[in-house]
């Protein structure tokens, strides 16, 4: 039996209490990798709970990367604080360069294209008085008379380390948190604050990010955004998406997770975890929080652009002590911070209930629309990462790729490809958003990419 205790008077759902304590066994070292764990009906038994509970503690912890089912055979710890990698490859050196689902407005303004990217989220029209009414209360409030607290709004970090308490299980005091323009700008408030030297980019990935390295005169080395990454060389940073790998939707596993934070402790270097759309996972709860790993080793970075839309342009950011403090003195010193109406308006939105109500808006429709891309597109390329989040990436060979994006733009709508967000690792294929377009936009564009590439 696993020496574990379920709390039935607690507020946190048995599923998620059992995953949190296994995953902590796994962490300290009492379970190790090869370790074969009951199965769900004689723990549920053992817990006296339904087999139902084990079975989804089970499944999150699977698609996180801690355990793996073998078929016939049983549950198994994959993933543990000592485990290594000895082949692990260096990172490249590279400087570079239904019918009753809500659906948006079925027209938009003269001269727009629709844009099938990975940025735009799904709006609610039926949550529009809400976000009115937070505008509204902005236009009554009173705002601060001189520069506002670099750290943001105290209302709001109060907010917001309560729903990264509950969403990301990341235990925070406010003061620990630093409100930001969005996540560039949380990673330009970092930057000066390395010591010297490059770094670390996952190849494929964030653009920005990469530009914005670059433009603090830091050289960019990729880090392969699909392989486990066992040295980071002279890099003072990794950047990384490790919940839904940004473009190819990879979640990266809890054994590539410690083998990045103890490459980053062989270097002496910081993990900055850009945390962009967790929330919107359909099979299993969102993975935590890879900071809840080692906090004093990850720097976090959160955005409200996937949650409620990037023009708000908020984020946050928490940083170690020995960077937060430097951090919080030069934005105090430049006047740095975000503007103070759409911290506001986003404080009502917490504490309205509407971002919640948002965040499951957009999940439902986010996961009925997956499914219908997967089915068009899999005859004829492959799926780069499991189905989550407000896009999907594809794979197929650059020139069947360009057909496809010429197709669709000749219908009236604009697609990426992925050769766009690589440096070095000459990966090819298209990243379909379905976030941004209505569901007729969405079904004339696929008509679109899969006329192209059956041709």
């Amino acid at each position: 039996m696993l020496p574990v205790t379920l709390d039935r008077t607690s507020g946190e759902p048995l599923p998620a209490q059992l995953a949190g304590q296994v995953r902590a066994l796994v962490l300290s070292g009492t379970l190790g990798t090869g370790d074969r764990l009951p199965s769900s009906r004689a723990l549920a038994a053992d817990l006296g709970v339904s087999r139902a509970v084990t079975e989804q503690a089970y499944d999150q912890l699977t698609a996180e990367g801690w355990l793996q089912a073998r078929r016939g055979s049983g549950t198994y710890v994959t993933a543990t604080r000592t485990t290594t990698t000895a082949a692990a490859p260096q990172v490249t050196s590279r400087p570079t360069r239904p019918t009753s689902r809500p659906t948006r407005p079925t027209s938009r303004p003269t001269g727009v294209t629709p844009r099938l990217d990975t940025g735009t989220p799904f709006f609610d029209p039926r949550l529009e008085p809400g976000w009115r009414r937070a505008w509204r209360e902005v236009s009554v409030a009173t705002p601060p008379r001189g520069y506002d607290d670099p750290r943001g709004l105290l209302e709001l970090r109060e907010a917001l380390a309560a729903r990264l308490g509950r969403t990301r299980g990341l235990d925070l005091h406010p003061d620990e948190i630093i409100v930001t323009a969005g996540t560039t700008d949380g990673l330009r408030a970092l930057l000066p604050e390395l010591r010297r030297g490059p770094v670390a980019v996952e190849d494929p990935g964030y653009r920005a990010a990469a530009e914005t390295v670059l433009t603090y005169g830091r050289e960019v080395i990729d880090l392969p955004a699909v392989e486990t990454v066992g040295d980071l060389g002279d890099a003072v940073a990794a950047y990384v998406t490790p919940a839904h790998q940004h473009p190819l939707g990879r979640v990266m596993p809890a054994a590539d997770r410690l083998a990045l934070l103890e490459a980053a402790r062989r270097a002496d270097a910081v993990v900055i975890e850009d945390d962009y759309d967790s929330e919107f996972r359909y099979d299993v709860a969102p993975v935590p929080a890879m900071a809840r790993l080692d906090r004093g080793r990850v720097v976090y970075l959160g955005t409200a652009a996937k949650s409620v839309i990037p023009t708000l342009r908020l984020g946050w950011l928490v940083a170690p002590p020995d960077l937060h403090e430097p951090i919080l003195r030069r934005r105090t010193i430049t006047h740095a911070g975000a503007a103070w109406p759409s911290q506001r308006a986003l404080l009502t939105l917490l504490r309205d209930g509407w971002l919640d109500r948002a965040v499951r808006s957009a999940r439902r429709v986010y996961a009925e629309r997956a499914p219908r891309v997967a089915e068009a597109m899999s005859p004829y390329a492959t799926l780069a990462g499991p189905l989550a989040g407000m896009y999907s990436t594809w794979l197929l060979p650059e020139t069947d790729a360009r057909k496809a994006r010429d197709a669709a733009r000749a219908a009236g709508f604009e697609i990426n490809l992925l050769s766009t967000y690589a440096r070095t690792s000459g990966l090819t294929g298209l990243v379909i958003g379905f976030g941004g377009v209505t569901d007729a936009e969405l079904d004339r564009a696929l008509a679109a990419l899969t006329g192209a590439l059956a041709r």
